[in-house]
């Protein structure tokens, strides 16, 4: 979880540095040159226009494309939230494994890691799973950002309160993407510990900053991402899924004494 976050914070930093290494002055059509332009912005750059004309609103456009990109990497999406609720389920296997080789030799880590790595191959459990939709969702962002500053349709469109293509003049929808990315952090925690509890915190701030300078369109892009994938955590694991199992296991324990109190007594 701590790998994968920091991953993620270096990868969208790498994002926020990489918008001012290329060129966006440049309006995108159908004849730019490059691999980024033509496989990249232009395809999001076309499906904006048209979601447009479609819905006769750029916002509703970014709502739409937002839905659509979700929906395609939903399957590695899905893995990723399973994969995090069974590293969730070996938490205590895990840390009597850490309690078991608490020395911070080498040759003492050397072997937890062994033993972690051969619990996670028992388990089936892919560690590093969650991994590959934060990576994906790199040049997606990227592309949304030179696709939203280089379509020249989009440029003056507003949607509720603020313009698409600058920053939101009253800071309100980048407050929402930092409140989403918590929520959506938090229903997918692992474990609490201090490095987990200030990447919770860490990570919603940095959206909240980045989203002071980002184009609205690319942090309503966010929000609406983060929204649905709060939306399917909850359909996949469904809220404090391990009280649930414990107090049905427990309602089932009961029942299993009381019938067997009725078996005795007709007896």
């Amino acid at each position: 979880m701590k790998n994968k976050w920091g991953l993620f914070i270096v990868s969208f930093g790498l994002l926020f540095l990489l918008t001012g290494c290329f060129s966006v002055n440049e309006p995108i059509t159908s004849s730019s040159e490059g691999i980024w332009n033509s496989f990249f912005v232009y395809p999001v750059s076309w499906l904006i226009i048209n979601f447009a004309d479609f819905f006769n609103n750029y916002g509703l456009a970014i709502i739409a494309l937002t839905v659509l990109i979700r929906l395609v990497i939903m399957p590695l999406m899905i893995k990723q939230t399973k994969s995090m609720k069974a590293m969730q389920l070996l938490q205590p296997e895990m840390q009597k494994l850490r309690e078991k080789y608490s020395a911070k030799d080498q040759n003492t880590q050397q072997k937890l890691q062994k033993e972690l790595m051969g619990l996670y191959q028992e388990k089936g459990v892919n560690p590093f799973a969650g991994c590959l939709p934060l990576v994906i969702q790199m040049p997606i962002l990227l592309a949304l950002y030179h696709a939203i500053m280089r379509t020249t349709e989009i440029s003056g469109n507003t949607f509720l309160w603020f313009t698409l293509d600058v920053p939101d003049p009253i800071f309100l929808l980048p407050i929402v993407a930092g409140a989403a990315t918590f929520v959506q952090q938090k229903m997918m925690m692992v474990q609490n510990n201090p490095q987990m509890q200030i990447l919770l915190y860490l990570m919603p701030i940095m959206i909240t900053v980045f989203g002071f300078f980002l184009p609205s369109a690319v942090i309503l892009y966010w929000v609406v991402g983060n929204l649905f994938m709060i939306a399917q955590t909850y359909f996949i694991t469904g809220p404090n899924v391990e009280q649930r199992k414990a107090a049905k296991a427990g309602v089932g324990g009961k029942s299993n004494v009381k019938g067997k109190g009725v078996r005795k007594n007709n007896r």
